[in-house]
C-alpha cells in the first residue's frame, strides 16, 4: 500500500476518533437546551395543549375553531369541538372535569348576547359547580349554582341518549327519551339544589331546592328594593311568607 494512501486512511481514523464523540456531546446539549426553560415576551398562538410528561392532556386553552369538544379517558365524545373559546380542564384520567368559557357579540341590528361560564364537573358526570353571566341584550343573569348529579357515567349517559335520537320520530322516540330523562335511583340527572344571583327581574335571589330540585325556600330582595322570605310546597305554590302569610 503507497505511502499516501496509509496517511490518508490515518488521517480518515483521527477524524473519525474525534468527530463521533463530538457529535455525540453536541447532540446531548441541544437535547438539554430543549429541556430547559424558554421565556417568552410574548406570543400568538391558537391553541395551548398542557400536557404530563406522558403526554396526557390537563389543559387546553384556545380560541373558538380550535377548541376541543367533551373527552372521556382520552376519547372525544358527545358533541365536536369549534365551539367554546376558554380553558378546559383534565383530572388524572384525561378525562374533562371543568372548565373556563366566554363569548359576546353583536348582531347587525346593534342587538348583543354575551356570556361567561367558569364550571367543576362531578366526577365521571357533569358541572355541579357553576358561576355564569349570560346577557341577551339586557336581559341579564348572573349567578353561582350548586347542582345534584346521579351517580352514573356521564359517558354512558350521552350514548344511551345519542342512540335514542337514531331512532324515528314517534311513540317508541318519546318513550325512550322519557325513560332516559327519569331519576337513577331516585336521584334526577341533575338538580339545583342552590341557586345564589341576581336574576332577569333584576332581583337579588338565594333559593334553595329539594333533591328533586324544585324551589322549597326563596330569599329575595326585588328591584324596587323590597325583602320578601317565601316557603314553597312540592308543587311550587306559595305556603308561608315574610312579610305576612299566605293562606
Amino acid at each position: 500500500m503507497p505511502d499516501a494512501v496509509r496517511r490518508e486512511l490515518r488521517w480518515l481514523r483521527a477524524h473519525a476518533l474525534i468527530s463521533t464523540p463530538l457529535l455525540m456531546v453536541l447532540t446531548l446539549a441541544a437535547f438539554r437546551q430543549e429541556a430547559q426553560q424558554t421565556r417568552f415576551t410574548e406570543i400568538d398562538v391558537e391553541r395551548i395543549n398542557v400536557v404530563e410528561p406522558g403526554g396526557k392532556l390537563r389543559m387546553v386553552i384556545s380560541n373558538r375553531p380550535r377548541s376541543t369538544g367533551p373527552i372521556y379517558q382520552g376519547k372525544p365524545f358527545g358533541y365536536e369541538g369549534g365551539t367554546r373559546p376558554g380553558i378546559i380542564f383534565f383530572n388524572d384520567e384525561g378525562t374533562e372535569n371543568g372548565g373556563l368559557t366566554f363569548q359576546g357579540s353583536r348582531t347587525p341590528d346593534g342587538k348583543f348576547s354575551a356570556g361567561h361560564h367558569l364550571s367543576f364537573d362531578q366526577f365521571d358526570q357533569d358541572q355541579v359547580v357553576v358561576l355564569n353571566y349570560s346577557d341577551n341584550d339586557g336581559r341579564r343573569q348572573v349567578g353561582l349554582s350548586f347542582l345534584d348529579r346521579a351517580d352514573v357515567n356521564i359517558f354512558d349517559v350521552v350514548a344511551e341518549r345519542d342512540s335514542i335520537m337514531k331512532l324515528p320520530d314517534g311513540p317508541a322516540k318519546t318513550a325512550a327519551l322519557e325513560r332516559w330523562r327519569a331519576p337513577r335511583d331516585g336521584v334526577p340527572l341533575a338538580a339545583q339544589r342552590v341557586y345564589v344571583g341576581r336574576d332577569v327581574r333584576r332581583a337579588a335571589v338565594l333559593r334553595l331546592s329539594d333533591p328533586s330540585g324544585r324551589p322549597r325556600i326563596q330569599l329575595m330582595v326585588d328591584s324596587l328594593g323590597a325583602p320578601s322570605l317565601e316557603f314553597l310546597d312540592q308543587h311550587g305554590k306559595v305556603v308561608q311568607q315574610l312579610p305576612g302569610d299566605v293562606r
